[in-house]
């Protein structure tokens, strides 16, 4: 016989973790926050994750006067309602977004280069 015969209990190191994620009030639903690139210097900032209750509509009219740049709520399979505004709004999304409430700073992602 060999060592290999004698199989010992298989152990899984990420069991606790995994099992932590599977609780609904452990997962936190964060706000991305990107930017893209489009043609040459021109940038394209998408807002994704927010409360379906928010009016993307309003956001998107308050963010525009804001920031003086264009935008507009994309309907995406995928992702649900997503904002997009010209430039790269990214820090100003941010800031904006903390200032009034809707997202706590700690629950905002910053994505990009």
């Amino acid at each position: 016989m060999s060592d290999f015969d004698n199989h010992p209990s298989p152990f899984d190191p990420f069991a606790e973790a995994n099992a932590g994620d599977s609780s609904a009030g452990s997962k936190k639903e964060y706000v991305h926050i990107r930017v893209q690139q489009r043609n040459g210097r021109k940038r394209l900032t998408t807002v994704q994750g927010l409360k379906e209750e928010f009016s993307y509509s309003k956001i998107l009219k308050d963010l525009k006067k804001e920031f003086c740049c264009n935008g507009t709520v994309v309907q995406d399979p995928e992702l649900g309602q997503v904002i997009q505004l010209q430039g790269d709004q990214r820090k100003n999304v941010s800031t904006f977004l903390v200032q009034a409430g809707i997202v706590k700073k700690e629950h905002i992602k910053i994505h990009g280069f």
